[in-house]
């Protein structure tokens, strides 16, 4: 597969699920840069605007296996990555897989469950591998997880450990729709159906090619030195007493290099970084100001309002 080949399947994924999520095309688009990064996605929102049709969506049109947890506070560990049943038949322990074995994974209402069984998923979003009973078990490639998770002030919920907040790429909120586009959904919703409808336009292998050819994307020395500045900024920031790790710096690059593929390019821009830095790095700071997303993404443009743009033919190499 070649670039433009790849290219192409990203629109139709795209032109894919925007058929029928209306009115989200910036979320679908980050949310295809997070995964062909390699990442997983964190989505902050209200009941009732797409998050679960969408996960459907992306995952029917790569004939990508998917499955939905309802996070819970009775929600045990072994419920997500699966646990040694004893066979008696067999007179040995056989070893059933939990949902976590799949591609796409809906982690619905992730802050619902309790700070025990949300780290389930600690080490399968980070090694892609689940160890059972001392069995190391291999996830299958692309392996997705797209969490929801309710506003913190809602109660009954548990806040997000920083070790897991750092293993999402993004973090993310599918917003409201404008008049126009919910009639258009009504429409749309009637005419054409939902998710079961959707035809697949590649497969998981593609997907791994795709990010094969994204991690060939040229991204400059100085716009590294640039985005390093900008993390380096939210550690020294009076109003945080935890800037971003160096993992959010990883995540940024890998990002760049993802949404400047999927617009078209061989090279990542300084708006690359300056567009994708608040939905990267914002979740990642723990500021005395306040801990909901707001402050912390008014934090993250007050650094990069702060930090000099390189510039630099930025295609040559």
């Amino acid at each position: 597969m070649n670039r433009e080949e790849g290219l192409d399947l990203i629109l139709r994924i795209e032109k894919n699920i925007n058929g029928i999520l209306i009115g989200k095309e910036d979320v679908v688009r980050l949310t295809l840069t997070g995964i062909i990064a390699g990442g997983h996605i964190l989505i902050e929102d209200t009941p009732g605007t797409g998050k679960t049709l969408m996960a459907k969506l992306i995952a029917a049109s790569i004939k990508g296996d998917f499955s939905r947890i309802q996070f819970t506070p009775d929600l045990l560990p072994a419920d997500i990555t699966g646990l040694n049943i004893y066979n008696r038949s067999k007179s040995e322990f056989e070893f059933v897989r939990g949902p976590v074995f799949t591609n796409i994974l809906l982690a619905d209402e992730i802050n619902r469950a309790t700070p025990r069984t949300q780290s389930a998923l600690l080490e399968s979003m980070e090694e892609r591998q689940v160890t059972i009973d001392g069995r190391t078990y291999t996830l299958s490639e692309p392996f997705v997880v797209l969490a929801t998770e309710n506003p913190v002030e809602t109660a009954g919920t548990f806040p997000l450990p920083e070790a897991q907040l750092d293993r999402f790429i993004m973090h993310l909120s599918m917003g409201s729709l404008s008049p126009a586009d919910e009639v258009l959904m009504l429409n749309t919703i009637e005419e054409q159906g939902k998710a079961d409808g959707v035809t697949a336009v590649c497969d998981l292998e593609d997907i791994v090619k795709i990010r094969e050819l994204a991690h060939e994307v040229y991204m400059h020395d100085d716009l590294k030195e640039y985005l390093v500045t900008i993390v380096q900024k939210t550690r020294d920031n009076v109003k945080v007493h935890m800037g971003v790790s160096p993992r959010g710096t990883l995540w940024l690059m890998r990002a760049a290099r993802a949404y400047a593929f999927i617009m078209g390019r061989d090279h990542v821009l300084p708006d690359d970084i300056k567009y994708l830095a608040p939905f990267v790095l914002s979740h990642r700071i723990m500021a005395y100001t306040g801990s909901d997303i707001a402050t912390k993404r008014s934090i993250v443009s007050e650094v990069l309002s702060s930090v000099e743009v390189p510039s630099e033919d930025w295609s040559r190499r």
